[in-house]
């Protein structure tokens, strides 16, 4: 897997350099100089960490293989099972790392940039691994697929998902965009908005959101970023920023159950209520709308 990214490489630095012209020539204010660079480092930081990481997980999946219960093969029609099937655990661990506080403080720091650009696709965890997100996968080659053509296709699909990390291209062909991710799904992904917030976990395929009720199609221009951005861009605070803070607040938990939220709970969770989950901003936003539509005399309207 890591050498097909690593060849990889020169094609992402080219096609963000493509697209830092359309931006000048266009004058689009789709970066900033100090963004992209900790993106970059980032993405550099991913790659030189997945070089000890990669072979741990090799291992746990060679492992795992010796008790496969089908022998699948490399045939044709098993590496077309093994698209839908490695895209439908994507979409899982994707979705759990928006629901779950743990995988949330690898996952928050490709949604960190305040920019939607291809610098923001290289902007990626580097805890991701060593806090167990590919134990996700572990049931591709327990039932049969082998270790090889599971980090293949993990690689096919961050490829495939570097290029809709773009504002250039504003929507593709209907049926394309009913079935396959697009810029257009991911850009409302990536945005703070409460609408959108938690919606089109896909990889490659939409089909996944669509069917589980995460899709929102993009209407109004996302605003990028987090619900609570940080001022930061320095590359070692980006990468374990939410980590500090979910020890601090094992620290102050109040009781073992408090602790059990803080850690496992969604992002936003809070023993006393201080801080808002992604549903809670929903809400909220919800009953405030409702408010604005349907004022009662005398009655000031609540901002959001």
């Amino acid at each position: 897997m890591a050498d097909i990214i690593h060849y990889a490489i020169p094609g992402f630095i080219l096609l963000l350099l493509v697209e830092v012209g359309i931006a000048v020539k266009e004058n689009k204010d789709w970066f900033e100089a100090r963004d992209t660079f900790s993106s970059l480092a980032m993405g550099i930081g991913n790659v030189i960490i997945g070089l000890f990481t990669k072979g741990v997980v090799l291992a746990a999946m060679a492992f795992v293989y010796q008790f496969r219960i089908f022998e699948i093969g490399f045939q044709w029609w098993a590496w077309l099972l093994l698209v839908f099937a490695e895209d439908f655990t994507y979409y899982w661990y994707h979705r759990v790392s928006h629901s779950s506080r743990y995988f949330w403080a690898s996952h928050v720091v490709h949604h960190s940039s305040r920019r939607y650009n291809l610098g923001t696709a290289l902007r990626q965890t580097w805890t991701g691994e060593i806090a167990g997100g590919f134990l996700f996968w572990l049931w591709l080659p327990l039932l049969g697929f082998h270790p090889s053509m599971v980090f293949t296709m993990q690689a096919i699909s961050l490829l495939y998902q570097f290029w809709i990390h773009t504002e250039a291209i504003s929507k593709m062909p209907y049926a394309f965009e009913l079935v396959f991710n697009t810029p257009s799904h991911h850009r409302v992904h990536h945005s703070s908005d409460i609408k959108y917030l938690d919606k089109n976990h896909a990889g490659i395929f939409i089909i996944w959101d669509r069917f589980f009720g995460t899709f929102q199609e993009e209407e109004e221009h996302p605003v990028y970023g987090l619900t609570k951005n940080i001022s930061t861009y320095n590359p070692l605070r980006i990468a374990f920023h939410e980590w500090a803070a979910m020890l601090r607040d094992l620290g102050r938990a109040p009781s073992w159950r408090a602790a059990f939220g803080y850690l496992f709970g969604p992002p936003g969770w809070s023993h006393d209520g201080s801080r808002l989950t992604t549903a809670q901003l929903r809400e909220k936003f919800r009953k405030s709308t409702a408010v604005e539509k349907n004022p009662v005399k005398g009655e000031i309207k609540q901002p959001v």
